[in-house]
């Protein structure tokens, strides 16, 4: 089986396609990721072949100017491109596409599949971004609901016209370019009968009945063996474990390098700050502070006392497996709701707000280091599924034959 992963996403949006290459390719398929450069080393790490599609989007979110609404049509309309001119040849002989991340990218993969005439994919790593009555009618991005329109069947209708009118141009362009039909429902055409939840149940569960058919494999976990780097193996050895802290690949809020490190010591705490894709550094002298680049969570968060983290499905994932205690401090998308689970488990607590000051991240600090928050967080550890990528591989194989 021949198989062709994609995304247009960052570090935490790969990752789990690199678990589930990885382990393709070890049953003996041939499995490859287009997606952006960002990721090229850790794929290599994980003998996983990269497809560089589109541009960095560590350069996108990070770059002198932030995104912004105002700009989506016309980078939507370069990543659809990109996907047309780049991904549809890579998938040439391909069994089956698999895409995942932003719509551009998830719509050219299904028109993709559709031009190749194999079958097609759409996997998310929270049950939020699947339509069910379960969770709210997520809007199209610049486009929320009127505050008088609460009606659930008016607010998708209004989802599906705003999605289709931002996406729909750039889509049908290159639909009609490559021989295709146009289509008059962008959001529909993503959604098929091979919809996927790549997220664990006990940490996302997807509710039943809903209006979508829904195959939940469990988290993608890409094994990682790296050893830790010498000078964290020193500074974990050097006192009591610390607190680690990271905004992964986010926009970290301004100061909050400065109030992590305040805010861990207010309990005692020492801290290993990751630096991220912000670039963040402590800031403050002392030795109860190290900085850190790209390292193996796995293997860090079984020796922490607690994560800080942005609510990323991955890291939120990793931190669970670890039993490692956690505070979500959520900035959009997904990590709300993956805050609520955290807190609702009783293995962390979700900050309110995205701008944590010192005082509400030491009271979110003092949940998480409570001893039955570390108690239930080893509970709750081994309840989350390590076969996500063997369910995966399952179902891809049974909808190829």
């Amino acid at each position: 089986m021949r198989v062709l992963l994609t995304t247009m996403d960052s570090r935490g949006g790969v990752e789990p396609l690199a678990g589930l290459a990885a382990h393709l390719r070890a049953l003996g398929h041939d499995a490859r990721i287009a997606a952006p450069p960002d990721c090229a080393d850790r794929l290599a790490e994980a003998d996983v072949p990269l497809v560089p599609v589109g541009p960095s989007v560590r350069d996108l979110v990070h770059g002198a100017k932030p995104p912004s609404l105002a700009d989506i049509p016309r980078r939507a309309a370069e990543v659809t491109e990109a996907w047309f001119e780049q991904v549809l040849p890579a998938a040439v002989g391909c069994d089956a596409l698999l895409a995942s991340g932003i719509i551009p990218a998830v719509a050219a993969g299904r028109s993709i599949a559709e031009k190749l005439g194999i079958p097609f994919v759409w996997v998310n790593y929270c049950p939020i971004f699947v339509p069910s009555p379960h969770f709210p009618v997520w809007p199209a991005p610049g486009r929320p609901f009127p505050a008088g329109v609460t009606d659930r069947a008016e607010q998708d209708a209004l989802a599906r016209q705003g999605y289709h009118e931002i996406f729909g141009g750039a889509l049908n362009a290159s639909r009609t370019k490559f021989g295709l039909a146009p289509v008059d429902d962008v959001r529909g055409h993503i959604l098929t009968g091979h919809t996927w939840v790549a997220a664990d149940p006990v940490l996302a569960p997807w509710i039943t009945p809903a209006e979508v058919d829904v195959v939940q494999t469990g988290a993608w976990i890409l094994p990682d063996e790296r050893p830790l780097p010498a000078e964290v193996e020193a500074f974990l050895d050097a006192g009591e474990a610390p607190v680690f802290m990271t905004f992964g690949s986010q926009r970290a809020p301004e100061e909050f390098a400065r109030v992590a490190v305040a805010s861990a010591r207010a309990h005692g705490r020492r801290v290993i700050l990751s630096r991220g894709w912000s670039g963040l550094a402590p800031l403050v002298d002392g030795d109860d502070c190290l900085s850190v680049g790209e390292i193996n969570q796995q293997a860090l968060f079984r020796r922490v006392a607690a994560a800080v983290h942005h609510g990323g499905a991955g890291t939120t994932h990793t931190a669970a497996r670890a039993g490692a205690p956690q505070v979500v401090v959520p900035l959009m998308g997904d990590q709300p709701y993956f805050a609520a689970r955290v807190a609702a488990l009783g293995i962390g607590a979700a900050h309110e707000g995205p701008v944590p000051s010192v005082d509400s991240l030491t009271a979110a600090l003092e949940i998480a280091l409570a001893p039955g928050t570390k108690a239930r967080a080893a509970e709750v550890a081994p309840t989350i599924r390590t076969d996500g990528t063997d369910v995966a591989a399952k179902e891809l194989s049974a909808c190829t034959r």
